[in-house]
């Protein structure tokens, strides 16, 4: 079929267009700011991008319209539509959908699904569970929200045909391992996105207040993580963080599948050891060790998971410990992206206060505590925007010796919010309105030795080549 659609640069839209040109499907796309890397990406898949959502696309006749997350019904100022396609396409009562419902119907259909939701770690977590099975010979598919280092795609169908062990607990179906967000679905349809990929096996990794912008309180998502757990069939697993008591409430209003549980001492699963080394215990017997380049609790946690997953479809811990030790992350997590004068300046994706803090606890750990570490974070998402959980910003960035905000968009004040930490030239936090003065900041404040952590969940401006070219000076 030809299908076009509305959104299409944004990662998940942009993974499953590669995924339908992947199946034979035409596919061409529409977003506001058409640019690099998705652009190229998306272009070099054959895939035509119209800049915009003028309603002349119509003339394109597509058998279906998919709509991304990002289009609604808003009025703009002089009362014209800010998304004029969608307005034509339900005008000429033309066939739409949503991404995870085509995704469910087209792609997921006849295959193990294997998702994996989660406040924090999602990406990680869904790379790992694909590395694994991948190692372990199985040829996944795979959507992921970030680029895995170990495949250098952020989507694949993988094989129609499970390879060898067809004889495995769960039967030949070929796998297919999905990031399973919780945010809504599409102006049409308000249930998490998750809810559209009847997994039989869904990993449930942490679960938090995020998205206030679409959630009232932490109560409904948990709402929306026990409507996952209701589409898990009896033979499917529900691989649970034994840690979580958010968790553990979702389980208690109603579980149908078999639980395992990772984390806890007292869990299925459990980690021995050092995050960057560790025993891993099952059921009281040790039966593997992970040594990996990762660091962090965090980390540790993700690795249990994607082991406990893989274990549902038949690979024992000892290939996925194995597996684990050549996995390369996912691009903006801790990545390096260059040295400067004997400064480091890493970009990682960390965005929510808890996700602050375990990427700065996980880098402490790692360097020991003389090393300096300057944190340097921008409130992006619309949860920190609205100033939800400012309060605990303090708290996340206590094991930064230094931290930069960007305070740009922000209708809170974000130096009163950092006031416990000392707010001010020659203090522990300082904040800035531009790109250009947080560089010169955090330039004049950074020393030979020192770890520069730039956490954002958007492009920050392009602040990692700034602060790069700014150190050469």
């Amino acid at each position: 079929m030809h299908i076009h659609i509305l959104g299409i640069c944004g990662t998940f839209m942009g993974g499953l267009a590669a995924l339908a040109r992947e199946a034979g499907h035409k596919v061409t796309g529409c977003d506001a700011g058409v640019y690099p890397p998705m652009s190229d990406q998306l272009r070099a898949l054959g895939i035509d991008l119209i800049e915009g959502f003028g309603a002349d696309q119509l003339a394109l006749q597509p058998d279906m319209f998919v709509v991304g997350n990002v289009v609604s019904r808003v009025r703009l100022a002089d009362g014209s539509p800010k998304f004029p396609l969608m307005e034509a396409i339900l005008d000429a009562g033309l066939p739409y959908t949503s991404g995870p419902q085509w995704l469910a119907e087209h792609v997921l259909q006849g295959r193990h699904v294997l998702a994996v939701a989660g406040t924090h770690g999602k990406t990680t977590t869904t790379s790992m569970l694909a590395w694994i099975l991948e190692s372990a010979g199985q040829q996944p598919g795979f959507l992921i929200g970030g680029v895995p280092l170990n495949f250098g795609v952020s989507a694949r169908l993988g094989t129609p045909r499970r390879p060898a062990p067809t004889t495995a607990p769960q039967g030949a179906a070929p796998l297919f391992v999905i990031e399973a967000d919780e945010y809504d679905t599409a102006f049409f349809d308000k249930r998490s996105k998750f809810v559209h990929y009847r997994p039989r096996t869904a990993v449930l990794n942490n679960l938090e207040f995020d998205h206030a912008d679409i959630f009232d309180d932490l109560a409904a998502i948990e709402r929306q993580f026990h409507h996952l757990v209701r589409t898990v069939p009896p033979s499917g697993r529900v691989v649970v963080n034994g840690l979580e008591d958010s968790l553990v409430r979702v389980l208690h209003t109603g579980c149908w599948s078999e639980v395992t549980s990772f984390g806890a001492a007292v869990s299925d699963f459990h980690a021995v050891g050092d995050p960057q080394a560790f025993d891993v215990v099952h059921q009281g017997q040790t039966v593997a060790r992970v040594e990996w380049t990762l660091t962090g609790v965090h980390n540790q946690l993700n690795a249990l998971a994607a082991m406990a997953a893989a274990h549902h479809v038949g690979v024992a811990p000892g290939q996925a410990a194995a597996a684990l030790g050549s996995f390369q992350n996912v691009k903006r997590r801790m990545e390096l992206r260059g040295m400067v004068g004997g400064v480091a300046v890493y970009d990682d994706f960390a965005h929510h206060p808890t996700a602050l803090r375990t990427t700065l606890d996980g880098l402490r750990r790692s360097l020991g505590a003389s090393a300096r570490i300057l944190a340097v974070f921008e409130p992006r998402s619309n949860t920190m925007k609205l100033g939800a959980m400012k309060s605990q910003l303090p708290w996340a960035l206590e094991p930064a010796d230094l931290a930069f905000c960007h305070t740009a968009g922000l209708d809170w004040d974000a130096a009163q919010a950092l006031a416990p930490l000392g707010v001010g030239p020659g203090q522990r936090a300082q904040t800035a309105p531009d790109i250009d003065t947080l560089v010169a900041q955090v330039t004049q404040a950074a020393r030979p030795g020192d770890h520069v952590v730039c956490m954002s969940n958007g492009g920050f401006g392009g602040i990692h080549a700034k602060l790069l070219q700014a150190l050469q000076k």
